[in-house]
């Protein structure tokens, strides 16, 4: 099975690092974001990657072309230009297609671009910023089991701000950062069925999160798997703060392998 990784946007929330990086490289650890999340479908034996780009695609594209430089030490003979690799990092079996899905597409389009590289009956979706410590297996059991085309992942961030209950104007009740969500979020980590591609269009401004799921909702083609255990998107430079504070601090939540 293939786990396609949204890597296109602009990441606009984040322009403090993505002036000069797309948002899947901001470093997290001192690798970046995209690592991370590939690190957690190899920890499940998904090893096979198409990573759809866009803005500043070709800082992608030399991270895994240079991947060994880039990740391990080496040593180098100057002149005769040996180079001994002195392994910190061993990803051995990832492949890695790195796909130009276009500067302005939208995320629905970036995927059916991906579609000729998808031959298996089921592929994985997911966004180039979130981490999370699910257990992948788990949710491929539970889209296997239901057979339906999708599957969504639910997760229940902590809230950052207060709640104000209220009736007209009159305030009748103020909560700060109540802990007890009921409702989730999208938390990214999809699996389709091949024929999703059929909800999809080559159209830039096909949005996944628009058409292709609220048709797939309607056709009551699309099951949700609730993960209550950790999730963290990285949308702002306080995300950004905050994972990189769990990494230093040896708290690492996402880190299965």
């Amino acid at each position: 099975m293939k786990v396609i990784i949204l890597c296109g946007g602009l990441g606009t929330r984040l322009r403090e690092e993505t002036e000069l990086k797309p948002k899947p490289m901001i470093e997290v650890g001192g690798m970046p974001i995209l690592w991370h999340i590939m690190k957690i479908y190899s920890q499940y034996g998904f090893n096979e990657f198409i990573l759809c780009l866009g803005y500043k695609g070709e800082i992608i594209k030399n991270f895994f072309y240079h991947y060994e430089m880039y990740s391990n030490d080496f040593t180098i003979e100057l002149g005769s230009r040996n180079i001994e690799v002195h392994p910190r990092h061993a990803e051995q079996g990832w492949k890695v297609t790195l796909l130009d899905t276009g500067l302005n597409t939208m995320t629905g389009a970036r995927i059916k671009r991906a579609e000729s590289f998808i031959t298996e009956d089921i592929f994985m979706v997911t966004y180039g910023d979130g981490l999370t410590d699910l257990n992948i297996d788990t949710l491929v059991r539970f889209h296997n089991k239901h057979g339906k085309i999708g599957t969504i992942t639910g997760v229940f961030p902590p809230l950052r701000y207060g709640e104000i209950m209220f009736k007209g104007d009159q305030v009748l009740k103020f909560r700060e950062k109540p802990e007890d969500q009921q409702t989730s979020i999208n938390g990214g980590y999809f699996i389709f069925k091949k024929e999703f591609f059929r909800y999809l269009s080559y159209e830039q401004d096909c949005v996944l999160e628009k058409a292709p799921l609220e048709q797939l909702t309607s056709n009551g083609q699309l099951k949700v798997y609730h993960h209550k255990g950790f999730w963290q998107c990285m949308d702002t430079y306080r995300d950004f703060s905050y994972l990189n504070d769990l990494w230093n601090t040896g708290k690492v939540p996402w880190k299965v392998w």
